[in-house]
Parts: structure tokens; C-alpha cells; sequence
């Protein structure tokens, strides 16, 4: 029997999955409040990480500890880092990595986290194949890509700094959170993948309008987790 962990890093990335939960028992851990139910006849566990990497982290080991999920989601927002990609348009990872870890001076990789064996943490492809099936039978008008998505403890609104994102690690988006509850998944051997819907470019552009995107982008981003939830 499957148990899905939803993880969303605002309310607004998770408020309209809670209100569609079949709520059976809540507990608290670590400032996280931890909703169990079933969603369209799912198990599920819906939680509020908080934002950034150590939140995202603690939150996927709460969920393997206490709840024993057999599947992880992340939902929620990201800027886009390729052009085709635009506000509204949804990414599916096929892995993830950090853009803020630098051990290059002991030979690793942009990006390496130390003594970890590996660059990026791959998404499970079934999963993945799952969500986007779903995601085009909801809502066929909305553009689907899949591929890397990368993570740090920064919110990028520089061209520049963009640029180099893109350059280094050839990903399609960037937020602050996919990567670690990646590494957390991929350490404790639950399959994953992180959903993010676009809010911004990530290059400063429509920097007023940002909050009304962002709240549209991850009320969409849940919508459509509530629809593969529900078949």
C-alpha cells in the first residue's frame, strides 16, 4: 500500500491539498505540522516544511522516521532558467542538485556534496511518468518539461548569476528546497520527484507582479498533485 509524503514549503503550496484531505490524525515535530489522511482515496501525509534547505531535509526525515512514506512530493514554485520555459508552465525533475555547494578545491564537482559519491540525486522515472500523465489529462493547455532542477539558499534575481546556473549545471529551474528533500529521499531510499510550477524568470524581471504569480503558480502546482492524488 502506498503512502505518499506531500511536502510544500509555503501555505499556499499545500492549503488546497489540506482542504481536500480526509484528515485522520495530525501531529507536530520540529515547528512542521504533519497531516494524515487520504486524498482521493490515497494515504497521504501533507506538510509545510518551511522554506530552504534544512527545513526540506528534516521534514523528508520526519516522513521516513514517523510516517515510513513509500513515495515523496515536493510541490511548489521555482524561476525558470531556460527561455522556452515560461510563468505557469509546470517542471518535473529528473534529478536535482545544489548550485550553492563549492568543495572544487578538493576536486569535486560545482555543486558535490563531499564523501556522497555522486553529483545529482535522479528522480524515480515511474513516478515521474505518473505525475506527468496526470498533469496532462488535468490541464492539456499547460506546458510539461522535465529535467533538472537545482537548489540553494538563495532566491536568484540577478541575469547574471542566472546565467551561470544554467551554464554549470544545465538546469531547467531553480528554488530552495528540491534538492535537499532529493538527498533526504535518496539517503533513506524513498522514491521521489519534485513538482514546480513557474513563477518568475529568475533575472529580476516582473519583480512587482512576483507575488501574484507566485501564488497562482503554486495553487496550480497543488491542483494538479491533488489530481494525480485522485486518479
Amino acid at each position: 500500500m502506498y503512502k505518499y509524503g506531500i511536502i510544500g514549503a509555503m501555505d499556499v503550496e499545500v492549503e488546497l491539498l489540506l482542504s481536500a484531505l480526509d484528515e485522520k490524525a495530525n501531529m507536530k515535530r520540529a515547528a512542521m505540522e504533519f497531516h494524515e489522511g487520504t486524498l482521493g482515496g490515497r494515504d497521504a501525509v501533507i506538510v509545510k516544511s518551511g522554506i530552504a534547505k534544512v527545513n526540506a531535509a528534516l521534514c523528508v526525515q520526519i516522513l521516513a522516521d514517523e510516517y515510513h512514506v513509500t513515495h515523496i512530493i515536493n510541490t511548489g514554485v521555482a524561476g525558470s532558467l531556460d527561455a522556452a520555459i515560461n510563468i505557469g508552465d509546470i517542471v518535473l525533475s529528473t534529478d536535482a542538485c545544489y548550485h550553492d555547494v563549492d568543495a572544487t578545491i578538493f576536486g569535486y564537482k560545482p555543486g558535490e556534496v563531499p564523501q556522497m559519491g555522486r553529483l545529482e540525486f535522479p528522480a524515480d522515472a515511474d513516478l515521474r511518468v505518473a505525475l506527468k500523465q496526470a498533469i496532462e489529462k488535468a490541464a492539456p493547455d499547460i506546458g510539461v518539461f522535465e529535467g533538472r532542477i537545482v537548489s540553494g539558499d538563495q532566491f536568484i534575481a540577478d541575469p547574471d548569476r542566472k546565467n551561470r546556473i544554467k551554464e554549470t549545471w544545465n538546469a531547467l529551474c531553480t528554488e530552495m528546497e528540491g534538492a535537499a528533500i532529493a538527498q533526504a529521499a535518496y539517503l533513506n531510499d524513498i522514491p521521489f520527484c519534485i513538482v514546480r510550477a513557474i513563477s518568475d524568470k529568475a533575472d529580476g524581471s516582473d519583480v512587482v507582479d512576483y507575488p501574484v504569480f507566485e501564488k497562482k503558480a503554486a495553487a496550480d502546482c497543488a491542483a494538479l498533485i491533488k489530481a494525480f492524488l485522485q486518479g
